[in-house]
C-alpha cells in the first residue's frame, strides 16, 4: 500500500513551487507595519498617534475575518480543492488592495489608510490561511515539516528583501511613481502569477472525513488543546516583541543613531542575515528539537539586542553587528514556530483536516501582535514628546524613550516567550506517539 499524500515525501519541485507565493505575501505583510505607517506619517503628513490607532482598528477587523476564514477553509469542498479554492479567491482581492494602499492619491487620509489597509489584511487572510493549512497537510512528519517551513520562510525572506530594497532604491517621493507604489504593482503581479502556478502544480491531499467536525466542535477542540494554548500565547508575545522594533526601526536608525541615509541598507542587511539563519535554525532543530532550538535563538537575540540603546550616534559598525546577529536569529523565529504549529494540530485527538481554523488563530495572533506594536508605541512616543519630523533634534528624554521602546521592551517580552516554551511538551518523541497513537514509555 502506498503512503497517503501527507506521508509521502514532497518532491523538491513541488516544495519550491509551493513556497513561491510566500515572496509576494511577505511584501504584503512587512510593509503594512514597517513602511506604510512611516510613509503615511512622514510623506503624507498624517498624525503619528492617529496612524497607530488606524492600524489597530484594521486588526479589529481581523478579529472577525480570521476565524471566519478559518472555519470556511475547513468546510468548503470546491472541485479544485478546499485549500486551493479559497487561496485562489483571495489572490485578486489582495492584489488590488496592495496597489491602492501602496499607491495612494494626493488626497489620501486616514480613511484611505483604513479602507485599503483593511482590505489588504482581509485579502492576506483569504490567501494566507488556506496556504498555511495546505502546507501543514502536505507533509506529516516532524522534521519534514521543518524542511517545508524552512523553504517557505526562506522565500518569505526573499520577498521581504524586495519589499525593503525597492522602496528605498526608488525613493518615497510622491511626485512620480514612488518606490512604495512600484512595490504595490510588483506585489500584485507576483501574487497572481506565483499563486496560479502553485495552485496548478502542487497537489492537495484528499479531505479526511474524520476531520469534519462542526464549527462549535472545532472551536472546542482548539480551545482545549493545551499545547496549542501554550504555543499561541508564546507566539503572540514573541510576535509583539518582533512587531515593536519592526515598527520603530526606521525611526530608531534615523533619529537615535542619526543614520537616516542607511535605513534601507541596514534593514536589508538584517533580513538578508535572516535568510542565512533559516538553515541554521533547521540544523539546530534536528539536534535540540524545535521548541528548544527556538528558545535558544530567542535567548541569544535578547543578549545582543539589549545592547542597541547603549550605542552612540553614528555607530554604523556596532548596529550593523547587531543587525547581523539578530538577523541570523530571526531565522529561528521564521522557520521553527510554523513547524511546531503543524505538530500542535495533531494534539487535539480528532484527526487531521482542521488546519484552517488553527492557522486562522495563529494568523490573528500574528496580526494582533504586530498591530499592538504600532498602536502602543506611537502613542507612547507621543506621550514622551517624540516628534518624527524633528529627527535627532528631539529631546534626550524622547530619544531615550524611543531607544527603550525599540529594544528593552521587546527583550522583556522575548524572555516571557522563552519561559512559556522552554518545557513545551510536544517534542519529536511525543509527536511520534501522537501520530502513531502509541502510549508513552514508562
Amino acid at each position: 500500500m502506498s503512503p497517503s499524500p501527507e506521508k509521502r515525501p514532497l518532491g523538491l519541485r513541488s516544495l519550491i513551487l509551493y513556497a513561491l507565493p510566500a515572496a509576494p505575501l511577505a511584501a504584503l505583510g512587512l510593509p503594512l507595519y514597517a513602511l506604510v505607517p512611516t510613509y503615511y506619517v512622514e510623506t503624507i503628513g498624517l498624525p503619528v498617534a492617529a496612524v497607530g490607532w488606524v492600524v489597530l482598528m484594521i486588526r479589529l477587523v481581523d478579529a472577525v475575518s480570521d476565524p471566519v476564514v478559518g472555519l470556511i477553509a475547513d468546510r468548503i469542498r470546491p472541485r479544485v480543492g478546499r485549500r486551493r479554492g479559497l487561496f485562489l479567491t483571495g489572490l485578486p482581492v489582495a492584489a488590488l488592495a496592495a496597489v491602492m494602499l501602496y499607491w495612494p492619491p494626493a488626497h489620501a487620509g486616514l480613511g484611505w489608510l483604513g479602507l485599503w489597509g483593511g482590505l489588504v489584511s482581509v485579502g492576506f487572510t483569504l490567501v494566507q490561511v488556506p496556504y498555511s493549512a495546505w502546507g501543514a497537510e502536505l507533509v506529516g512528519d516532524y522534521h519534514g515539516r521543518t524542511r517545508l517551513a524552512a523553504w517557505r520562510e526562506s522565500i518569505t525572506v526573499v520577498g521581504t528583501l524586495i519589499a525593503i530594497a525597492l522602496p528605498f532604491a526608488i525613493g518615497f517621493d510622491r511626485s512620480g511613481l514612488s518606490g512604495l507604489a512600484l512595490l504595490g504593482l510588483l506585489t500584485a503581479g507576483l501574487l497572481l502569477v506565483t499563486g496560479l502556478v502553485a495552485a496548478r502544480a502542487v497537489p492537495e491531499p484528499p479531505v479526511p472525513e474524520q476531520g469534519l467536525v462542526s464549527p462549535a466542535e472545532g472551536m472546542r477542540l482548539l480551545t482545549e488543546n493545551r499545547p496549542f494554548r501554550r504555543l499561541i500565547l508564546a507566539y503572540f508575545v514573541n510576535g509583539l516583541a518582533n512587531g515593536i522594533p519592526a515598527t520603530l526601526f526606521l525611526l530608531f536608525v534615523s533619529a537615535r543613531l542619526d543614520l537616516e541615509s542607511l535605513r534601507g541598507p541596514l534593514l536589508f542587511f538584517y533580513f538578508l542575515s535572516a535568510m542565512a539563519g533559516v538553515p541554521l535554525a533547521t540544523f539546530a532543530a534536528r539536534h535540540l528539537g524545535k521548541h528548544r532550538a527556538w528558545c535558544c535563538g530567542m535567548l541569544l537575540a535578547c543578549a545582543i539586542f539589549a545592547l542597541a540603546p547603549l550605542l552612540p550616534e553614528g555607530a554604523v559598525i556596532g548596529f550593523g553587528l547587531i543587525c547581523l546577529i539578530t538577523g541570523l536569529l530571526l531565522g529561528f523565529d521564521l522557520a521553527l514556530p510554523p513547524a511546531i504549529q503543524a505538530d500542535v494540530i495533531d494534539a487535539d485527538g480528532a484527526g487531521p483536516g482542521r488546519a484552517g481554523l488553527y492557522f486562522a488563530a495563529w494568523g490573528l495572533a500574528t496580526k494582533l501582535s504586530l498591530a499592538a506594536g504600532a498602536a502602543l508605541t506611537f502613542p507612547l512616543l507621543g506621550l514622551f514628546g517624540f516628534d518624527p519630523t524633528r529627527g535627532n533634534g528631539n529631546t534626550p528624554e524622547a530619544l531615550f524613550a524611543l531607544a527603550a521602546l525599540y529594544a528593552w521592551v521587546p527583550v522583556a517580552l522575548k524572555l516571557l516567550a522563552i519561559a512559556l516554551m522552554w518545557r513545551f511538551p510536544l517534542d519529536e518523541a511525543a509527536h511520534d506517539r501522537l501520530v502513531n497513537r502509541r502510549p508513552p514509555r514508562l
